[in-house]
C-alpha cells in the first residue's frame, strides 16, 4: 500500500540527494529509508533513483516527483481541514423523510446548531428506505424516518406522533365520509416506507372501510388531485392548502404521522450522536405541543 511515508521518503531523497540527510529529514535512520524506497519502487514498478553515481533521479523519478509533491500537499490540506472541522464542531449530516412538514423540518435541523453541539449541518430529504441505507453506509449521521421501518441493526428513539388532517375536495361532507367516499387516498410509493405504508392502509381498512389508493410522487401532487376533485390526502403539513380544498381532522380512526429518529450505534461518537438525537426528538415533540 502506498503511504504518506513513502511520499516523504521519495521527496526528501530527491531534494537532499543523500540517504543519510534524507533519513534525518524524515526522522528515521538510513536502513528503513532504503527499505521504504525499495517498497515504493516495487509498488510503482519503476526505478526512481540512479545510485551508481551518488543519488540522482531517473527519468521516471523526475516525471513522478511533481505528482508526489501534489499528493503530499493534498494530504496536508486534508489534515488541516479536518482540524478546522474539529475545532469548529463536528458537522452533522441529517436526513429527513419528506413527510416531515416544512416548518417542523426547519426547527428540527436547526436544533443541534442552536444547542451549540454542531457548527455546521447538512440536510438531505429522501424516502425512509433511502435514509436507512445511507445511515448503514455511513453517509448520514442521523435520520428522521417513518415508523414502523426495518432498522437493519440501527438504533431508533421513541415514536413521535404528529397530528394529521384530511384534505378533501370542498363539499364532500365530514372526515369520515371523506374516507368512505369513492375517492382514492393519495399515498406515496410503498417502496419508500413499506411497513409504514402497510400500517396506514391497514388502519384505514380496520373499521371495515373499502380502501383505494392512488400513488403520487409527493404531497404537492396529491394536493393537485384533491383540488381537482380526484382524491383525498392525509397530511401532517398544516400549511398545505389550495382553492376548493377543505381541511378536516381524522378521528375514526386517528391517523397520526409516526416518526422516529434513527442512527447507527456502531459508528464512532455514538454517545454524542445519541445526545443529538434527544435534541431532535425534543424539537419534534415541542413543535407538536404548540
Amino acid at each position: 500500500m502506498l503511504t504518506e511515508r513513502h511520499l516523504e521518503i521519495f521527496i526528501a531523497l530527491a531534494e537532499e540527494e543523500h540517504f543519510g540527510t534524507a533519513a534525518q529529514r524524515v526522522g528515521i535512520t538510513q536502513p528503513p529509508l532504503s527499505q521504504g524506497l525499495r517498497r515504493l519502487e516495487g509498488l510503482l514498478g519503476v526505478r526512481l533513483f540512479d545510485r551508481e553515481r551518488g543519488v540522482s533521479l531517473t527519468v521516471e523519478g523526475t516525471l513522478l516527483l511533481p505528482h508526489a509533491r501534489r499528493a503530499l500537499a493534498a494530504l496536508a490540506e486534508l489534515r488541516e481541514t479536518g482540524a478546522r472541522e474539529h475545532a469548529d464542531g463536528r458537522r452533522l449530516r441529517l436526513g429527513l423523510t419528506p413527510e416531515v412538514p416544512t416548518n417542523f423540518a426547519a426547527d428540527v435541523a436547526a436544533s443541534p446548531v442552536r444547542a451549540g453541539g454542531h457548527a455546521r449541518i447538512d440536510v438531505v430529504t429522501a424516502s425512509s428506505a433511502a435514509l436507512l441505507k445511507d445511515l448503514v453506509a455511513g453517509r448520514l449521521d442521523i435520520a428522521v424516518i417513518r415508523h414502523p421501518s426495518v432498522l437493519h441493526g440501527l438504533s431508533a428513539g421513541r415514536v413521535i406522533l404528529l397530528p394529521t388532517w384530511i384534505l378533501t375536495p370542498a363539499g364532500r361532507g365530514n372526515a369520515g365520509d371523506a374516507l368512505t367516499s369513492r375517492l382514492p387516498v393519495a399515498v406515496r410509493p410503498r417502496a419508500e416506507a413499506p411497513a409504514a405504508h402497510d400500517l396506514f392502509v391497514d388502519t384505514l381498512a380496520g373499521r371495515g372501510r373499502r380502501v383505494e389508493t392512488v400513488t403520487v410522487s409527493d404531497e404537492r401532487a396529491g394536493l393537485a388531485l384533491v383540488a381537482a376533485g380526484q382524491a383525498v390526502l392525509i397530511t401532517a403539513d398544516s400549511t398545505l392548502t389550495a382553492t376548493e380544498v377543505e381541511r378536516r381532522t381524522p378521528t375514526d380512526p386517528p391517523l397520526p404521522l409516526r416518526l422516529r429518529v434513527a442512527w447507527d450505534p456502531r459508528r464512532p461518537g455514538s454517545k454524542e450522536t445519541a445526545e443529538t438525537v434527544r435534541l431532535i426528538e425534543d424539537a419534534l415533540t415541542g413543535m407538536v405541543a404548540k
